[in-house]
């Protein structure tokens, strides 16, 4: 009978666009969806990690780190125009996902950021990347690559079959 339920779930997402599913992973009431990355040139120094993460419950949480073998450093980084210069700085803090609302990390905002990577980001693989939350733990999430200079990832074309939908601690 289990065997069959998830015959009938696996179906079922098959035939749902993935930015209509609630969570691709969840911690605690944290819902992260939309996991990316985009290729990077070779010899590239350096690569951005973007998510969507949706904080369901009643209290604050804080992303404070992120951790990954695919770069000498990951850290959690701002871009914002000042008196009309993009800047880029470290999150010291970590980056507050309040209660009850949606903080997206994507191109031009709040981001992840690989830095000294061992190789290129290559289209179509997946970087792996612990996000650590102050309440939440530890989250291991896959970012699919996608095309070079992307602006966002098309889900509706990933497999995210292989996923652990939770936690790892």
């Amino acid at each position: 009978m289990k065997l069959w339920t998830s015959v009938a779930a696996a179906a079922a997402l098959s035939f749902v666009s993935m930015t209509a599913v609630a969570a691709d992973y969840s911690a605690g009431s944290l819902e992260l969806s939309n996991a990316w990355t985009r290729a990077t040139p070779p010899k590239a120094k350096a690569g951005g990690g973007f998510i969507e993460i949706v904080n369901t419950g009643t209290e604050a949480d804080r992303l404070v780190a992120a951790n990954s073998d695919v770069s000498k450093k990951v850290e959690l980084h701002e871009m914002a125009v000042t008196d009309g210069v993009m800047k880029m700085r470290e999150m010291e803090n970590g980056i507050e996902i309040p209660a009850g609302e949606t903080v997206s990390l994507k191109p031009g905002g709040l981001h992840i950021m690989f830095m000294g990577l061992n190789e290129s980001f290559e289209e179509g693989t997946s970087v792996p990347v612990v996000l650590t939350f102050e309440k939440a733990g530890d989250v291991a999430v896959e970012l699919p690559v996608a095309k070079m200079g992307a602006k966002a990832m098309d889900h509706g074309k990933m497999d995210h079959s292989g996923h652990d939908h939770s936690k790892t601690n």
